[in-house]
Formats: C-alpha cells, structure tokens, sequence
C-alpha cells in the first residue's frame, strides 16, 4: 500500500481535468493505497456544498481523505459550516505532515 497527496488548486467550474483528478484519487484509494485530496487556493470552490457535492462522497466512498485549506477558504468567504459533506476544513501543516510522511505527491 502506497501514500498519496493529490493536491488540486483549480477551480472545478473552469478546468473539466479537475474531474479527472478527482477520478485518479479514488482510483488510487480504489487500489487499496491511502490517498488524501487536498483542496488549495481556487480548488476550495467546488467544495461548498450544493450541485457538486455528490463528488465528495463519491470519493469519500472510495477511502479518500478530503480536506480544503481554511486560508484558501477563508479568502474565498466560505465557511466551514458551508462545505459539502465529507470535506473537512485543515490547515497547510496538513501538507507538510503528508510531505514529511514521504507521500508520494501529485499538485494539478
């Protein structure tokens, strides 16, 4: 079993590959590996909670840890409280914990 970090900082509405991230991540976590997608910066978006939100719980179907930056949220004007089911609020150290853990890393 291998460690990932996917870390995805395009907004979803704009980039159709945000799609296919996400598809690699529970792909990934399919394949019995521990696979941690983290939203960062423009990424955050598509995880308030609305339309969108069957996404997350597919991949928190498939084992996948979702997590969105509380900065990136912050900037944004999203609340915690506002995110989709599944997608937890972290800080950066998040990250770096995972970085040092030595995962292996993917950022789109």
């Amino acid at each position: 079993m291998s460690k990932y970090l996917l870390i995805e900082s395009r907004d979803p509405f704009e980039s159709q590959d945000s799609r296919a991230f996400y598809e690699l991540a529970a792909a990934l976590a399919g394949d019995a590996n521990q696979v941690t997608l983290f939203l960062v910066q423009n990424g955050v978006l598509g995880a308030r909670a609305g339309e969108h939100a069957r996404w997350y719980a597919e991949l928190g179907k498939a084992g996948v840890e979702v997590l969105a930056d509380d900065f990136s949220l912050r900037e944004r004007g999203i609340q915690a409280s506002r995110l989709a089911p599944g997608v937890k609020a972290s800080g950066l150290d998040v990250v770096i914990d995972h970085l040092g853990d030595g995962r292996k890393t993917l950022w789109h």
